[in-house]
């Protein structure tokens, strides 16, 4: 038996699985909502109560790592991979970055749960780079090596926000007299989402809310929030594919996106990921895929628990 778990700032997933001859067989699977929970080992507690002996697990922290301890950026949570392996009878726990779980599982996904944005003219062996928006903006990138993909974490979400138009121009100047330094994630995500619509003369409003009324239809200040941030993600986007020259592919995940991009135009997104001036031609080629699976991080963190069980 092995365990998985995506540990976001604002929902937890875990796993139990069986692994035989490379297959992974989910038998147990819960959502929680991360805020109920003072700690991790207190979630991992009431999850693991009354449930068969775990051999090996893997976790996916909103957060830097380095395999051994982690503490996620949005929630007052600290792992050891050694104390939880002890407390919970484990033979081996390892953590890593969700969004480098999220890389791993790419693999996993049915074929159904991957929409094609752009469909570009991809090169089997090329860089592929997976990124996120959720409660904050999570990067990874896939390189083929000969035995097989290497996935390269990142913290790609607190690059400094690079305005491409006078409006997020204007946009940055708000935020950066309210916070000092702008980071990407700042503004593409969730929180980020709000803030636009704060920016723009909303009222206070969580970004679901947001994201529900633009799609709606009914609320002209939500839909110009939305589009402004899809623009925002978009020019990011673009910008990750040409530092990966991610030819192989550009796949978007995260809650946020998965719920509204099928929904709402994408026009401003595929814009400006492909206004890069004179390497336009090289954003173009670029397959830009949409996840719509929830759980890729956590099929990501099996995998990889099941290479160390």
């Amino acid at each position: 038996m092995i365990l998985g778990g995506d540990l976001g700032g604002t929902k937890t997933l875990l796993a139990l699985a069986e692994s035989e001859a490379g297959r992974i067989r989910i038998v147990h699977q819960q959502r929680f909502a991360s805020a109920d929970y003072p700690t991790f080992d207190a979630l991992l507690g009431d999850f693991l109560a009354g449930r068969p002996a775990v051999a090996s697990a893997c976790f996916g922290v909103a957060g830097p790592t380095d395999g051994a301890s982690a503490r996620l950026t949005y929630l007052p949570w600290s792992l050891a991979a050694a104390e939880l392996a002890r407390r919970f009878g484990m033979a081996r726990v390892t953590l890593a970055n969700d969004f480098a779980a999220a890389a791993h599982g790419l693999a996993l996904v049915e074929p159904e749960h991957i929409v094609t944005l752009r469909a570009g003219q991809p090169i089997e062996d090329a860089p592929r780079v997976i990124l996120g928006a959720g409660t904050g903006l999570g990067v990874a990138g896939l390189v083929r090596e000969a035995s097989g993909d290497r996935v390269i974490a990142g913290e790609g979400g607190h690059i400094g926000f690079a305005p491409q138009t006078a409006q997020q121009g204007d946009l940055w100047r708000w935020l950066l007299g309210r916070n000092g330094r702008v980071t990407t994630e700042d503004i593409v995500s969730g929180p980020g989402l709000a803030r636009i619509h704060a920016f723009l003369g909303g009222r206070p409003r969580q970004p679901g809310e947001i994201g529900g009324l633009a799609l709606a239809g009914g609320d002209p200040l939500a839909g110009a929030a939305l589009r402004l941030w899809l623009e925002c993600y978009g020019a990011f986007a673009g910008d990750l594919a040409l530092h990966w020259l991610a030819r192989g592919g550009v796949f978007l995940a995260g809650g946020i996106a998965a719920k509204l991009m099928p929904h709402f135009d994408n026009a401003p997104f595929i814009d400006a990921f492909l206004a890069k001036r004179e390497h336009r031609h090289l954003a173009e080629g670029m397959p830009i895929r949409l996840v719509t699976d929830e759980s890729l991080g956590l099929r990501g963190t099996l995998a990889l628990a099941s290479r160390c069980g």
